[in-house]
């Protein structure tokens, strides 16, 4: 396993619902290991292995949630 841990801010989230919208929506995609969501920062930071799962996968989850989303950074 190859965990890597990546930052999205997210637009459109206005609500403790829409965060935990997010949240359900990435802790159900296979490979996801931990997920953290600020509505305040209005970002996720999503750990996950490579193998199971890519950014572009997490973003069009996170896209099809309905927020709009950019990754700002990888590590």
């Amino acid at each position: 396993m190859n965990l890597v841990s990546a930052t999205f801010h997210i637009d459109g989230m206005t609500c403790q619902g829409c965060a935990a919208s997010v949240t359900r929506a990435l802790e159900a995609t296979p490979g996801v290991i931990n997920v953290a969501v600020s509505l305040d920062d209005k970002y996720a930071i999503v750990q996950y292995d490579d193998a199971q799962t890519t950014s572009s996968t997490l973003i069009a989850v996170i896209e099809n949630a309905g927020f709009d989303v950019r990754m700002s950074e990888t590590s």
